[in-house]
């Protein structure tokens, strides 16, 4: 018991110390996962032989993480992506079998060897990949949908691997001498031992039946599952379901040689329409994400050093050798499969390394008499080195990114603006957008200004005028008839951008009446210090109009809610003003004790502000909203 509590303290404190250094320095939390394992694993030594049975028990990160993709995923999405599964999954991994395959047999190694090393390093790394993915928001691009089809497809392609792999063993090749205890025991060995005695048609007979399992019970058993479990209004009787469908899936498709991963993701797609699929995301998730730190660590913490360094250079050559070969095949699939930009990018950099299955399949092959031990440990550490390499390829393709959406930007000149109005809009994403609706469809022209060349094109398709070029050039704000106009609106999502136009235009035309969209509180200082006029916080009405909401549904009458949101508005419009005077530029709102203690004292004044705001209304609160607004402080 001390051991384990003594290695899972290692565990956590080196992820606790890593990883938040390495999400600073903007390296992803995948590699301080896996910069963590290699610190406590051969650097230091604090975790030794356990690791690999661990690595064992996280792989169910893994399952975890594709069955709440799934979830996300409707049955009519996933049939969108067939296309893709077959053509462009299929061709990846032949592709890149074939490649590795010709590359072995030209190092000199048998070609069943070749052909083994072909399919490991065909698979990539589901784990690693998807979570770099969701971290940068990249999923639901056409790139990182293609990467996703490919994973998928990688899952379904190591179970004819594995089929084959016996087929292929080596001439005078001994499979290694385990001490491990013969044959199944218990009732899992039970259960094992009658599914290998079943003949072909049987067994063949119970994979259909476990796969239609899955889908009819996703459909038909869930709901009266979750309404049971409810009425009993035991929250962790939740979790215990949400983690016994999942694992029981897990382990029924182990059952029969099918990917685990694979299941849960068709259970997920099942139960995607479910009303407890938030339910299940909220239960799942924090299992999620500790197995997978935990996998990354193990990964890290893996690494053979020694073998590494008796041959360093030929390892790492391999590696990178493997990452460009695989990176080629992938580009040229990505323009065979009309990829465009940044998406060709994502989709080369994301699947140009070797996956966690490749472990697996790398352990069964030497089972199997088809590949030799010294390959097989210098095969693990390219597997480990090139999942490691992973977050600087996702950083290479955040640099290419900004380099092309830059040279796009370059490649059209500014418009020539023909129309003059006496609104100037500047930026016109959500916020812009309603602002130029209602005041131009109020009778007020309009000169729509952005530097997003697609927005302005989309905007042309539905019959609004804009104009492209950069709103922060002094002699494009001129062009647009800044020295008429009559208000200039600036909604640009860019801070810094905000600050520079008001600040010229304020230089320019001291009389020009701004209105500035801000981001937060200390966004609205700088800009009022910039010369705007009015300043709208960009989610602050809308926050009002919900904070009435739940007024009118606790106890208060519309009237009364509406009252208290208009009072609330124009206590927070004084103390915004009032505060901006104490706020100090460059320093952090909590360090300023003069504003601390001001805002604290407006915060005691709002109470009575809406109280009197009720008073001077000749309202009578009712008894419940009078009783929360005393208890409260609303």
């Amino acid at each position: 018991m001390e051991s384990i509590l003594f290695q899972a303290s290692i565990y956590l404190a080196a992820a606790l110390i890593v990883v938040p250094i390495a999400a600073r320095l903007g390296l992803g939390s995948v590699f301080g996962y896996l910069a963590a394992g290699i610190l406590i694993g051969p650097v230091l030594h604090l975790v030794g032989s356990e690791t690999a049975d661990l690595q064992h028990f996280a792989e169910f990160g893994v399952v975890l993480m594709l069955f709440l993709i799934g979830l996300e995923l409707e049955p009519k999405a996933l049939w969108s992506m067939r296309h893709r599964l077959i053509g462009l999954g299929g061709l990846q991994v032949g592709l890149t079998m074939v490649a590795v395959t010709v590359a072995s047999i030209q190092l000199g190694l048998a070609w069943q060897t070749g052909l083994v090393l072909g399919m490991l390093f065909a698979l990539s790394s589901t784990a690693i990949v998807l979570q770099s993915l969701n971290e940068k928001n990249l999923l639901e691009t056409t790139g990182g949908r293609s990467t996703f089809a490919v994973l998928l497809t990688q899952d379904i392609a190591v179970i004819p691997m594995l089929a084959v792999i016996p087929l292929l063993a080596l001439d005078g090749l001994a499979p290694p001498v385990t001490t491990e205890p013969h044959g199944p025991v218990g009732t899992t060995g039970a259960i094992l031992a009658f599914v290998e005695s079943l003949p072909g048609w049987g067994y063949t007979l119970l994979t259909l039946a476990i796969v239609a399992a899955i889908i009819l019970g996703g459909h038909y058993l869930t709901r009266p599952v979750f309404r049971y479990i409810h009425a009993a209004r035991l929250r962790e009787l939740s979790l215990f379901v949400g983690l016994l469908i999942v694992m029981g899936i897990a382990f029924a498709m182990i059952l029969v040689g099918l990917s685990p991963a694979l299941g849960t993701f068709l259970a997920g797609v099942v139960l995607a329409n479910s009303e407890f699929r938030h339910q299940l995301e909220a239960d799942i998730e924090p299992f999620k994400g500790i197995l997978l730190g935990l996998f990354f660590i193990t990964v890290g913490a893996g690494i053979d050093l020694r073998v590494f360094l008796a041959q360093p250079f030929m390892i790492l050559g391999l590696t990178l050798g493997l990452i460009a070969l695989k990176g080629a095949t992938l580009y040229g699939l990505a323009r065979l499969f009309s990829m465009q930009g940044r998406d060709r990018w994502l989709f080369t950099f994301s699947l140009a390394q070797a996956g966690e299955f490749g472990f697996v399949v790398v352990s069964f092959a030497v089972q199997q008499a088809v590949m030799p031990l010294p390959v097989s440990q210098v095969a693990l550490l390219i597997i480990s080195l090139s999942m490691l390499l992973t977050p600087l390829l996702f950083i290479a393709f955040d640099r290419i990114a900004r380099r092309l959406s830059a040279a796009r930007r370059g490649e059209r000149h500014p418009d020539v603006i023909d129309e003059h109005g006496n609104v100037i809009i500047v930026g016109i994403g959500r916020f812009g957008q309603v602002v130029n609706r209602l005041v131009r469809n109020s009778g007020v022209s309009t000169t729509v200004l952005d530097s997003n060349m697609t927005t302005i094109d989309l905007l042309r398709r539905f019959g609004v005028k804009g104009f492209y070029g950069d709103p922060t050039r002094p002699e494009l704000l001129e062009s647009a008839g800044l020295s008429k106009a009559k208000v200039l609106v600036v909604a640009v999502d860019d801070k810094d951008a905000a600050l520079k136009i008001v600040a010229y235009a304020r230089k320019s035309r001291p009389d020009l009446h701004i209105v500035a969209r801000a981001h937060d509180r200390v966004h609205v200082f700088e800009l009022f210090r910039a010369g705007a006029n009015d300043i709208v916080r960009e989610m602050f009405d809308s926050s009002i109009r919900a904070g009435r909401y739940v007024l009118e549904n606790t106890g208060f009458t519309e009237f009364e809610a509406s009252e208290l949101s208009k009072a609330f508005y124009i206590h927070d419009r004084t103390s915004v003003r009032d505060l901006a005077a104490l706020w100090v530029p460059g320093q952090p709102i909590e360090q300023n004790e003069a504003y601390v203690k001001r805002a604290r004292e407006l915060n005691r004044d709002l109470e009575t502000a809406l109280i009197a705001r009720l008073d001077q209304g000749s309202v009578t609160l009712t008894e419940t909203a009078a009783d929360q607004l005393n208890e409260t402080g609303t």
